[in-house]
């Protein structure tokens, strides 16, 4: 097996514990330990760090591994249930150009390297996909009975990295090589919410991050969804040995336990919580620079470990080099020396030391780093951030850390969470940065409200000019924007209006119609709102705002001398502006405005004119419209007022994009039928006749002329009634209704009654039933019978003029009764339809047979001569 070859061989357990340890020869430097039902060896390297996780029940081992002390392999070996073949079928091996040349550089290399050169390859990173070309041979083998279900059958080459050794340090070339390779795998915990409930209790892998060393510099790397170098730690000192934990890297040097901060939380708290860095929530860039926590004095260290929260050292010291220690006056780490105080003469008590070093709690750290940071508190700086950013991810990795907490420390963890958003966003807040906007999500993962936040402003003397950091105005705005259900005193709402009074005084409108501003003195509010004027500010908005905190007062004339400065298109349009003029969510349900009822009974078409303006521009949704209206008018659940059908129509007018026509022209009729049907009068005058909305929409269609027959003998008193029963005709004449949809609900509309009559007709006309509605006029209408036939009876269906209604009507005329003058009054016009109609032998065919003669003479000799008259 060649060097710069890789073999891993997945051995059986029996295998192993029979003895053997993969093909003779193979001389494997380490064996790597695979899960439970599988070991792997590595043969021509030496691994220094592997892990075995789980993903979704397929297993996956992620192995790192050093060459030629320069060198960095990270490969991750997956699973492949689904494949039956077997896992000695599946041999991977990477052949590049890259490799060849570097094998004949390597013969060169050879020939030129004496005593006085060294030859080193320039170094080189490869991430991803493109590690493959880095001329590794990588080779997976099976020599044992592996189960199928957890054999290992890809490899996926995740980073290569080479190093030049740094010779601007002087040492020696077998001192300078790469150590402490660490794979550190952070698994799902469930978001941080104050209860302290995650949502998944599932262990998933979140994160994996990879950690090696040079001598003078570390490397962090993220290699799970995508590999990307995280941090670079430059050490004061030649370093030995270090170790990764979630929170800290220890690094050790020959008298120096060193601490370092990690980005790792900061990392997978992204990949955990999809709305990180969003108004919602943030967290500290894992770009953050790495600070050195402390530095520790020890003798002669040899070796480092980690366990829990113990930092296990291993040091030997010559008595001669023993000097006095000096503890740290400041301490994050206690240390705790296990050893017994040595009796024995000095001349023996050189050997091994065995320290365990306790690492300090994360709440005390935290502690720590806040009362430090107090020295800033009335000067924020850059610094200040780092420092609480890192007294956060302190924190946060913590949390994430859950299995190892108590529950009494999770909910300690969780207050200092939310107390260090809170500094955080204070932070933020007050310093003008191109990152002052974290101040919003900062603030709302601390659970402080609008009023405790404004509480932590420090107010300048009113003699003096305050000047408000555009962080502080943005968490502000954005929050006076969102329906919280906090109402500030009327102390603070005063500060607020000031406040952008200064700063952004184009925003004072919006700002006053925040349902948290309900307490604003009017007084206050108008005399801002009149300085807009002074500076060039006057609006549709301006004025809108001013006739709302004018109805307020109680002032009405100041009222209509506002409301009477536009029209009413441009007023509209000012709503559009500013939809909270109208309408408010107050404890999650909308609620309407003074201002909106005051318009509901002065000028409703404005109201309606300004809600479809809203809906038009997507300031409302069809559901919340209906909902605002029927809240508005105070009415029942099952009654729907007139305004609400007065929007309907006027829906159906403006013609919007978003609106299901069917589903509005239902609405509609739904509404007419119900009236008719109960003789039930609007609750107001409705703001369209049927003409208007025949005049104006489409949708609504001209009436047809028969109608006018049928319904002419019947006297209607109610005028409303008429109207309701004219919209219902005119939409069911009109183009866009789906018929079939209404006729189940006509059934309350008796056809006992013209009007039931009439709107039943019309539907059965529409779906093409005319034999049926024939017989219904005749039976109750015949002198609406040709007006009918006229309009309805033509091309295809022309042919029961003879077919269907002269039979019918001399059938009828032979019984006699009081309606024969009507029905011979409409035989003599469908004979004359008839003659004109069809040829003579025709004609003849379709005359009764029983008829006298005489009455039909004149109709033949018409039809007789109508050729010759042609």
């Amino acid at each position: 097996i060649r060097r710069r070859d890789v073999h891993l061989y997945n051995l059986h357990p029996v295998r192993v514990a029979a003895g053997g340890r993969g093909p003779a020869s193979v001389e494997p430097e380490q064996f790597c330990g695979g899960g439970r039902d599988a070991l792997f060896v590595a043969a021509g390297c030496k691994v220094e760090a592997f892990t075995v996780v789980e993903v979704k029940r397929l297993r996956t081992l992620v192995c790192a591994f050093e060459w030629l002390d320069l060198e960095v392999l990270i490969l991750k070996l997956e699973s492949d249930p689904k494949n039956g073949e077997r896992v000695n079928h599946h041999s991977h091996k990477t052949h590049t150009p890259v490799k060849h040349t570097e094998e004949g550089t390597g013969n060169k290399t050879s020939q030129l390297e004496t005593d006085d050169f060294v030859i080193c390859q320039k170094p080189m990173e490869l991430l991803g996909e493109k590690s493959e070309q880095s001329g590794l041979l990588v080779t997976l083998e099976s020599t044992g009975w592996a189960d199928e279900s957890t054999k290992y059958s890809h490899v996926q080459h995740l980073l290569y990295r080479r190093f030049t050794p740094d010779i601007s340090f002087y040492s020696p070339s077998d001192e300078i090589k790469l150590h402490s390779l660490h794979l550190l795998p952070i698994y799902h915990t469930g978001s941080l919410t104050s209860d302290g409930k995650n949502l998944s209790q599932e262990k998933e892998l979140l994160s994996l991050f990879c950690f090696f060393s040079l001598p003078h510099v570390g490397y962090l790397y993220m290699v799970v969804k995508s590999v990307e170098l995280m941090s670079i730690y430059q050490y004061p000192e030649k370093s030995q040995q270090a170790v990764l934990t979630p929170q800290f890297l220890h690094v050790i040097t020959s008298n120096n336990l060193q601490c370092f901060t990690v980005r790792c939380s900061a990392a997978a708290a992204r990949e955990e919580d999809p709305y990180m860095d969003t108004t919602l929530k943030a967290c500290p860039p894992v770009s953050l620079d790495v600070c050195a926590l402390r530095i520790q004095l020890f003798i002669g260290l040899k070796a480092i470990c980690h366990f829990k929260n113990h930092i296990i050292l291993l040091t030997k010291a010559e008595p001669e080099a023993v000097p006095e220690r000096k503890e740290s006056p400041k301490r994050l780490l206690s240390r705790k020396d296990t050893s017994v105080k040595n009796r024995i003469p000095p001349a023996v008590e050189a050997g091994w030391n065995l320290y365990i070093v306790n690492t300090v709690s994360p709440m005390q750290l935290y502690k720590e780093m806040v009362d430090y940071s107090n020295t800033y508190k009335t000067i924020k700086t850059q610094s200040c951030i780092h420092l609480l950013s890192e007294a956060h991810l302190l924190v946060r990795a913590a949390l994430m850390d859950a299995g190892q907490l108590e529950p009494g420390e999770k909910a300690e963890l969780l207050e200092a969470f939310k107390e260090s958003c809170g500094h955080l966003g204070d932070c933020y807040s007050r310093l003008d940065t191109q990152h002052s906007h974290l101040a919003l999500p900062y603030y709302k993962m601390s659970g402080l409200t609008m009023a405790e936040v404004l509480a932590r402003v420090d107010w300048a003397v009113d003699s003096e000019p305050q000047k408000y950091e555009k962080g502080l105005i943005f968490y502000i705005n954005h929050s006076l924007y969102e329906n919280l259900d906090e109402e500030l005193s009327e102390e603070l709402a005063a500060k607020v209006v000031q406040m952008f009074h200064v700063t952004e005084p184009k925003q004072l409108p919006h700002v006053l119609c925040s349902p948290s501003m309900k307490n604003i003195n009017p007084l206050t509010a108008l005399s801002y709102l009149n300085k807009l004027d002074t500076y060039g500010f006057a609006s549709i908005l301006v004025t809108l705002t001013k006739a709302a905190v004018a109805l307020k007062m109680g002032n009405l004339d100041m009222y209509r001398d506002e409301m009477k400065s536009y029209s009413e298109m441009k007023l509209a349009c000012g709503f559009i502006l500013e939809p909270r003029l109208l309408i408010q969510q107050r404890k999650g349900q909308m609620v309407p405005t003074q201002l909106a009822a005051h318009l509901r009974e002065m000028q409703p078409g404005l109201l309606v004119a300004a809600v479809l303006g809203l809906q038009k521009n997507n300031k409302i949704g069809i559901e919340e419209a209906d909902s605002f209206f029927k809240m508005l008018c105070d009415q029942d659940e099952d009654m729907i007022p007139q305004l609400l059908v007065d929007f309907w129509e006027a829906q159906l007018v403006a013609c919007l994009p978003d609106v299901v026509l069917q589903e509005l022209c239902f609405k509609l009729t739904s509404q007419y039928i119900w009236r008719l049907s109960k003789r039930q009068p609007p609750d107001t005058t409705p703001l369209q006749t049927s003409e208007d909305l025949i005049n104006a929409c489409s949708h609504f269609g001209l009436i047809y002329p028969w109608v006018d027959v049928l319904i002419s003998s019947d006297s209607l008193a109610d005028k409303n009634y008429k109207e309701d029963l004219s919209k219902l005709q005119s939409l069911i004449c009109g183009p866009s209704f789906d018929i079939a949809s209404i006729i189940p609900f006509l059934e309350p509309l008796s056809e006992d009654t013209v009007a039931g009559l009439s709107v039943h007709v019309l539907c059965r006309t529409r779906l093409r039933e005319y034999e049926q509605c024939l017989d219904t006029l005749l039976e109750r209408c015949p002198q609406a019978v040709i007006p009918y036939a006229n309009h309805e009876l033509k091309e295809e269906n022309r042919t029961l003029w003879w077919k269907k209604l002269l039979p019918e009507l001399c059938q009828r005329i032979k019984c006699g009764g009081e309606k024969y003058q009507l029905y011979l009054t409409s035989l003599k016009e469908v004979l004359s339809i008839v003659a004109v109609e069809l040829e003579l032998r025709d004609f003849l065919n379709v005359l009764p047979e029983d008829g006298t003669a005489a009455f039909f003479l004149p109709y033949l000799l018409y039809c007789s001569r109508k050729k010759s008259l042609t």
